[in-house]
């Protein structure tokens, strides 16, 4: 009973700012939404940041219950993050809010970084977003062999 007390009340903005504010924490979401899983060591050659901050974000996420962390018992060690039901949950709203964003950067005439087009080539990001995108030019060798769940 005394540990229900030691609970601090949360707003609910502040407690999704805290599961998904960390800078990559939305971009890693979306790899792992994508691929269905993602291995640390492909993470660090695709994203532009350093191990201990993958590390960090990805042990985050862990903590606040959207990822969870698969470590196999091979040599040499193999590990890999895939969504869990609440990270599951949570996509549907981070796909809004990017198509938002993209939205209101194109309105406020904002440049985007074409790598922004190269990783959301799924339908539901084409469908959304194919007036914005068409004014982005991304060479067909810079867009990531995704398996496309729509």
């Amino acid at each position: 009973m005394g540990h229900e007390e030691d609970k601090q009340s949360m707003n609910p903005y502040h407690y999704i700012q805290k599961c998904i504010g960390g800078k990559w924490k939305m971009t890693i979401l979306h790899e792992i939404d994508t691929f269905g899983s993602i291995r640390f060591n492909y993470a660090v050659r695709v994203f532009p940041l350093s191990e201990k901050v993958l590390s960090q974000q990805l042990k985050e996420l862990v903590n606040d219950g959207l990822v969870k962390r698969i470590a196999y018992d091979v040599v040499p060690p193999k590990v890999s993050y895939e969504l869990t039901d609440a990270g599951k949950r949570l996509m549907p709203a981070l796909d809004s809010l990017y198509i938002w964003s993209v939205r209101r950067m194109d309105e406020l005439d904002m440049p985007i970084d074409q790598d922004a087009f190269v990783v959301h080539k799924s339908k539901k990001y084409m469908d959304a977003l194919h007036d914005v995108m068409e004014n982005y030019e991304v060479p067909e060798d810079e867009v990531r062999d995704y398996k496309s769940k729509g």
